[in-house]
């Protein structure tokens, strides 16, 4: 069971994401809030696996919360969860200590893949922000991006198979699949799904 915490200051948006998120069996959603200081007290009353967290909060924003969390509760994942989609934005909560990222028009669907894969310990983006190495960065610095899981599916990338074909040999889902190859794109500073196949040729599965 993944135990989740919410915060976010529009109680509307908390009890509509609550409320969806309780009909999935596999997460329990433990405390919410309406800003960064009520979410302390909840995180460390409740202690939950997953903190999902608007940017823009009364008393502690998001930032800053974030930060605060990763030093006294590093086990915790963070999940951003906002209506910003500006680089910076995402830059800050990464630098933060967030693991992923999700904007509020996102699909719950996607919602709930961010969700799960954090809490594997992954990195997540929303499939609609950039997120990437600036201009000019070398190959060496963009592959250093990609997490182990981006890593695991660039191999079988490589190797011809179908994100379908990934999904059911990672007991994953496809739609996990097709997130992670956006993202790669956007990391690697790609164009499409036919130039990540070309790099993953290319680097001969050599991307640690």
């Amino acid at each position: 069971m993944i135990r989740v915490a919410i915060a976010e200051d529009h109680q509307s948006l908390i009890d509509g994401l609550k409320l969806q998120l309780e009909r999935i069996k596999e997460i329990s959603v433990v405390g919410t809030a309406n800003d960064g200081e009520a979410l302390l007290n909840i995180i460390k009353l409740k202690r939950p696996d997953v903190v999902i967290t608007d940017i823009r909060m009364p008393k502690i924003d998001g930032i800053v919360v974030t930060s605060m969390i990763k030093k006294e509760f590093p086990e915790i994942r963070v999940l951003a969860f906002t209506m910003f989609d500006q680089n910076e934005a995402v830059q800050q909560m990464l630098d933060a200590g967030a693991s992923g990222y999700v904007l509020k028009k996102s699909s719950l669907k996607e919602v709930i893949e961010a969700i799960k894969a954090v809490y594997r310990g992954e990195k997540y983006f929303d499939a609609n922000i950039q997120v990437g190495p600036e201009k000019g960065m070398d190959t060496k610095t963009k592959k250093g991006v990609l997490t182990n899981r981006q890593k695991e599916i660039l191999n079988l990338v490589a190797q011809g198979l179908t994100s379908r074909e990934i999904a059911d040999m990672l007991f994953i889902g496809v739609f996990t699949v097709e997130t992670h190859r956006r993202n790669m794109v956007r990391i690697l500073g790609l164009k499409g799904n036919g130039e990540l196949l070309r790099y993953a040729i290319e680097k001969k599965y050599d991307f640690n």
